[in-house]
């Protein structure tokens, strides 16, 4: 899937077109995460994902481990975002912690649209920004919160074994993980991959606020 103009037409297009179910904050805080799509680079480096040898032009997502140090989540898997400050956009939350976990500095141009917001056990409502991130050849890790940077494939996340569903407890919902390399993220990244694999990839309308989180994720 090659980074190019007709894939960012593809899914700023279908971006447009969908209609966005929008959650009422009430007590939760507030957060923003970036979909941010860049070439793949030197590849993801993970566990069953071969990196190239060369500079990839291949379409990748940006993906976070986050800092073992950290209070709260330490170590899990994650879309670059944080809490959106007070009289700010998330459009402009997301490209603020973009540059804050990963050096990443884009203008508000690079912004494609919104995802679904996704309420979260931990308190939060997510509102996913999907932004073209260009190249993004050089990525810097803030370890203040963030352990390492990984580029993958969006190849990776259309795979016919994702999502990985299953019940965890008494919960009334499944649970979603997709699954990377021979690891999966969990849910809540993992639920706006999915929607973002289904809408801007496949082209299908898919909700994903239903989904529930692993047990570990709920903290």
């Amino acid at each position: 899937m090659q980074f190019d103009d007709a894939l960012r037409n593809q899914i700023e297009r279908r971006l447009g077109s969908f209609e966005l179910h929008r959650a009422i904050p009430g007590a939760h805080r507030v957060a923003a995460v970036a979909v941010a799509i860049a070439e793949e680079g030197e590849g993801a480096r993970l566990a069953g994902i071969a990196a190239p040898g060369a500079w990839s032009r291949e379409a990748a997502l940006i993906l976070t481990r986050r800092a073992v140090h950290l209070r709260h989540h330490p170590d899990q898997w994650a879309l670059p975002g944080g809490r959106v400050d007070a009289g700010e956009s998330a459009e402009a939350a997301a490209l603020r912690e973009l540059g804050e976990e990963v050096g990443l500095d884009l203008e508000p141009s690079a912004v494609l649209g919104r995802l679904d917001d996704f309420i979260t056990r931990s308190g939060f409502v997510i509102t996913p920004v999907v932004v073209w991130a260009g190249p993004a050849r050089t990525l810097v890790a803030n370890p203040a919160e963030v352990a390492s940077i990984h580029r993958i494939p969006v190849s990776e996340f259309m795979r016919d074994d994702a999502p990985m569903l299953d019940r965890e407890d008494e919960s009334e919902e499944l649970v979603l993980r997709m699954p990377v390399g021979d690891t999966w993220i969990a849910a809540p990244t993992a639920a706006v991959l999915y929607q973002f694999r289904e809408l801007c990839i496949a082209g299908r309308a898919t909700r994903v606020a239903h989904f529930e989180q692993p047990l570990f994720a709920r903290r």
